[in-house]
């Protein structure tokens, strides 16, 4: 007697009611084994896969591409049916050999057009951004399996094995036409909201990097070996931003209704570049970690982010922001705010300009930095005295240690 499984729709996280199937890796009538993943699913958060919960004959209830409701039935799966067990191969005899090696070659064949056409999620992602078919990549990774890097190996070659210009510029006229995914339409929503619900302005000034590039260089080395982290910008950024936090508590704050929620403590978001699109992964308490603590939690954020791994829980809340389109050539740009935060910083180039210092006009890595603030609950003074303080306190990062004082206010008790 047959007995059929149905497969539901988990919850993705808290306040997330719809999802997209994002790709079926099974079809119906495949037999499916317990926990085999069939199906990866899209959010407006992240990208989770959708696991069959027994094994059997599996049939699809619902299209590719498709909306779905959380808790909506998708799949059935006929327990009944079970996957055949792989007979052991004969032994070989002088007469058929020549045979079985010709059909195990033909075997094999078939098995490597078909494995290639699997590929890791981030891989997956990065096909469907440049339009490429699995079958054009060939994989390097185990099984033949299409990773990240052979994706980008193809793109980065520009002409496919039949020597045709990939992605258009040949000369022709194509158009192609893709539904949004769920996390770029909800991130397209928030953009718009942020625009039309907040007061937003942005106020700017420079930072004279010398001595946080001095610092840099002269223990780069040491901190990695003794730290097991690379010395990077961000961690003196994150550790700069949360003792001007402390000093200035409603950038750290946010609007409820018709209250302001301050905060005693710091989740920075730090936002980072990822196949499916710009991710914020947050530091939780970013106000208690060390500068090796604050790199090695932003390595493991940014790793997950680029191997679609990001939790719903590690994307969530934040109450501040920290962006860095430096790393992507921008001198000079005006970020638009989190919500429901209330203030984001933003981090641009290190350019050698010429500045005046002490009346010499002297060659000094300068970076421009950006702060957009909402003034429905931060005034420009706030504002501009919050972004002045992280200049200061990175210009001269003995204040970092000192809660933004200098060392001999501190001993004077000032």
């Amino acid at each position: 007697m047959s007995k059929e499984v149905e497969i539901t729709v988990p919850s993705p996280g808290e306040s997330i009611s719809e999802v997209r199937i994002a790709q079926w890796l099974v079809k119906t009538g495949d037999v499916v084994e317990k926990d085999q993943v069939i199906a990866e699913i899209d959010s407006d958060k992240a990208t989770l896969e959708l696991t069959s919960e027994e094994e059997g004959r599996i049939e699809l209830l619902v299209e590719a591409d498709a909306e779905v409701a959380v808790g909506d039935v998708v799949a059935k799966v006929d327990t009944s049916v079970k996957a055949e067990k792989k007979a052991k191969p004969a032994a070989k005899s002088p007469e058929n050999g020549a045979a079985r090696k010709e059909e195990a070659k033909t075997v094999e064949k078939k098995e490597v057009v078909s494995v290639s056409a699997h590929a890791t999620p981030v891989a997956k992602a990065v096909m469907a951004e440049h339009g490429i078919a699995a079958a054009q990549v060939k994989g390097s990774g185990p099984s033949g399996k299409i990773t990240k890097r052979d994706v980008e190996a193809y793109v980065a070659g520009g002409v496919d094995g039949a020597g045709v210009v990939m992605n258009g510029w040949g000369g022709g006229r194509a158009e192609d036409r893709k539904k949004m995914s769920t996390l770029r339409r909800k991130v397209a929503q928030r953009l718009v909201s942020v625009k039309n619900e907040t007061a937003m302005l942005t106020t700017f000034n420079e930072v004279d990097m010398s001595a946080i590039m001095e610092l840099r260089g002269k223990y780069k080395d040491r901190f990695k070996e003794e730290k097991g982290v690379s010395l990077g910008f961000m961690s003196f950024f994150t550790k700069a931003v949360t003792e001007a936090l402390r000093l200035f508590p409603a950038v750290n704050a946010m609007i409820d209704g018709e209250d302001m929620v301050l905060h005693d403590f710091a989740d920075i978001g730090i936002a980072v570049s990822s196949p499916k699109g710009l991710m914020v992964p947050v530091l939780r308490n970013a106000e208690r970690m060390s500068l090796a603590e604050i790199e090695a939690g932003i390595k493991e954020l940014a790793i997950k982010a680029r191997d679609g791994k990001l939790t719903i829980d590690e994307m969530s809340g934040g109450t501040f922001t920290i962006t860095n389109g430096g790393v992507f050539g921008s001198m000079l740009s005006t970020p638009i705010i989190n919500p429901p935060q209330s203030a984001i910083l933003g981090m641009h180039n290190i350019v050698e300009r010429p500045v005046a210092v002490n009346g010499q006009v002297l060659i000094r890595p300068i970076m421009y930095v950006a702060l957009s603030y909402d003034h429905r609950i931060i005034d420009g003074k706030e504002s501009v005295s919050f972004l002045y303080k992280v200049k200061e306190m990175l210009e001269d990062p003995a204040k970092l240690v000192f809660g933004g004082k200098e060392p001999g206010e501190v001993l004077l008790g000032l």
